[in-house]
């Protein structure tokens, strides 16, 4: 686990603006504005093999999750970050895979939303306050699970 500060820092400023810009302001929004509780750490992206995997991202909020053999590990709620054509925000754990399509993905702007990833490629068509509304709904919904 890393915190907020040290994780973020070489991460966003690795980015070429004006993604850089873009990352550390959704960045800044989540974690101030949405989830200002939050857990984070930073995915690089690797197995354990040290093969790219995925794109590297922050990781906001874990979970405990259990698997068919018992065993339990932490995971993340929120996640975020570039890829070669924008910025993505994954909300993984929602059950219904139509869910961010149906209710939040009209009114995003110009992105590409599937059952648990939204993409887009700047903010400047896009809407962020929608994007935080389901941010929230996943945050909420894995509270409620908890509960």
């Amino acid at each position: 686990m890393y915190e907020c500060k040290r994780i973020n820092k070489p991460y966003i400023a690795n980015q070429h603006e004006p993604k850089r810009s873009e990352i550390q302001e959704l960045h800044q929004q989540i974690t101030l504005q949405v989830m200002p509780e939050c857990k984070l750490w930073f995915n690089d992206g690797k197995n354990s093999e040290n093969t790219t995997i995925a794109n590297p991202a922050i990781e906001y909020v874990s979970q405990i999750i259990k698997y068919a053999d018992e065993k339990t590990r932490e995971f993340f709620q929120i996640g975020m970050g570039a890829n070669k054509t924008g910025i993505f925000v994954h909300t993984p754990g929602i059950a219904d895979k139509t869910y961010l399509a149906r209710v939040y993905g009209k009114d995003l702007g110009k992105a590409s939303v599937s059952g648990y990833c939204v993409k887009f490629k700047t903010l400047k068509n896009f809407n962020i306050d929608i994007l935080k509304m389901a941010i929230r709904y996943r945050a909420e919904a894995q509270n409620e699970k908890v509960s």
